[in-house]
């Protein structure tokens, strides 16, 4: 199909329709509620927490984009392929199953339902309302995503524009009459004393880094559509249209964290900021109010839906080319149907785990990509920096996980290990092995391209 794509030159007004494509496909359910829950737990401290959160949930994100966009990849698996077929394979099966059916993808609906449309349903009924939104919120997501060629279109000219234009009545009645002074409100214990680093691990829940790298095969294909089938120019438009994106992101997940850190001034801490974020809307505009926010949470998750459904579907029919692209795009929306109805708090509470174990891999592989001309891609570089990654995220891990896990005899003799690494207290004891694994592989690097100016040997890459 894109053998019979005309070339052409970009106009401001596609790169404008592109740039609001990746900001829906990254501004979803997790980017409104986690960011105003952020603002509730900071409280006072909510700008040195926003200024954690943002290079994980902004600065990150972009920097996939980028890494995509340096490597010339075409998806999540380009990205894993120097340290070989198979941990590509397995790394783009595990980012797809995380922000897709079993966690990412689930809660665009179950967002969609809690904060927009639960308040209009008795809680009796609450489950079966669930359920039949969720068979048509993907039933939705399937037919949008379904034709390719038509999902930059739908979501860059349609959807995002709406959601913008709601999102910003919202704060323009909010930041109008604020609920208090954000500097004066209270922030909870860990927000005293470690903001920064505590906004910084809430950015992971966003899920964009990993959604970064997952969706450079949709983000691709639609630069692809739009006459770019350059590697070379299409990789420089994406990383332009990525900037302005992120960075519009930014601006409003800083509004959204002051919003938060506001309305403890009339609320008190909130379970999620799904609940403070209706509360907040109905306390400036009632009933009106809460129409409003079903159709705005409904539209950011259902561009994120289309773009994670599409994403997914398109990696794996490239690489499990058994199943068609609409056969794979049927299972993992039926998938996402079924999980999105196991609720909320949970898929919140067994999706952090995970993310704790991905991130660190993703982040060194994020930076790895971006830096892989000074070693000419050197798996020797990736399996060092990714050994020392892997066992403290391991660690991580296993603290995440609920009671039931990480309090047992096996996750407290983990726990005892851990607290042995360099920044094990503040959840980054990820970040010095991986420095130290840069430091081995770099040397090996530099040792193995001595020994083939001697010898004339290659040296080990992936291509």
């Amino acid at each position: 199909m894109l053998n019979r794509v005309q070339k052409r030159n970009l106009t401001k007004r596609d790169y404008v329709t592109l740039s609001s494509m990746i900001f829906a496909l990254f501004f979803g359910a997790g980017n409104l509620i986690f960011p105003l829950h952020l603002g509730q737990l900071a409280g006072g401290h909510w700008g040195i927490a926003a200024a954690g959160f943002l290079i994980t949930a902004v600065l990150l994100p972009l920097l996939s984009v980028l890494a995509v966009c340096v490597t010339k990849s075409k998806g999540v698996y380009d990205i894993g392929r120097p340290l070989g077929a198979t941990f590509a394979v397995v790394f783009m099966v595990l980012i797809h199953f995380t922000i897709g059916p079993f966690f990412g993808t689930p809660r665009t609906a179950t967002v969609s339902f809690t904060v927009g449309l639960a308040p209009f349903f008795p809680a009796k009924y609450q489950s079966l309302a669930l359920l039949l939104f969720s068979a048509a919120f993907f039933g939705l997501a399937y037919y949008l995503s379904v034709e390719q060629s038509k999902i930059m279109a739908r979501v860059g000219k349609l959807l995002n524009p709406l959601f913008l234009l709601l999102l910003v009545a919202i704060f323009a009645v909010a930041f109008s009459s604020p609920l208090a002074h954000a500097g004066s409100t209270s922030a909870t214990a860990a927000y005293q004393t470690a903001g920064f680093t505590n906004g910084f691990l809430q950015g992971y829940n966003t899920m964009d880094a990993l959604a970064g790298l997952a969706l450079g095969v949709t983000i691709v294909t639609a630069v692809n559509f739009m006459g770019q089938t350059d590697p070379n120019k299409a990789a420089w438009v994406t990383a332009q249209a990525g900037f302005f994106s992120m960075a519009f992101e930014g601006l409003i997940y800083v509004l959204l964290i002051l919003l938060g850190a506001q309305s403890l001034g009339q609320f008190k801490l909130s379970d999620n900021g799904g609940v403070a974020f209706d509360q907040i809307v109905n306390h400036y505009m009632g009933n009106v109010g809460q129409a409003i926010l079903a159709v705005l949470i409904i539209t950011t998750c259902l561009t994120t839906a289309i773009g994670l459904v599409a994403a997914f579907a398109q990696d794996f029919h490239k690489h499990f080319g058994f199943l068609s692209y609409k056969a794979w795009l049927r299972i993992t929306c039926l998938a996402s149907f079924l999980t999105a109805n196991v609720g909320l708090n949970q898929i919140i509470a067994w999706s952090t785990p995970v993310l704790m174990f991905l991130y660190p891999l993703a982040m060194a592989l994020i930076f790895l990509s971006i830096l892989s001309p000074l070693f000419h891609k050197s798996s020797v570089v990736y399996v060092w920096v990714v050994v020392f990654t892997v066992v403290p995220a391991v660690f991580d891990m296993v603290a995440a996980f609920p009671a039931v896990v990480s309090q047992s005899t096996f996750g407290q003799a983990m726990a005892h290990v851990q607290s042995f690494l360099p920044l094990a207290s503040s959840g980054m004891d990820w970040l010095v092995p991986a420095l130290v694994g840069a430091v081995f592989g770099t040397a090996h690097y530099l040792l193995l391209q001595r020994a083939k100016a001697s010898t004339g040997m290659e040296v080990p890459m992936k291509r």
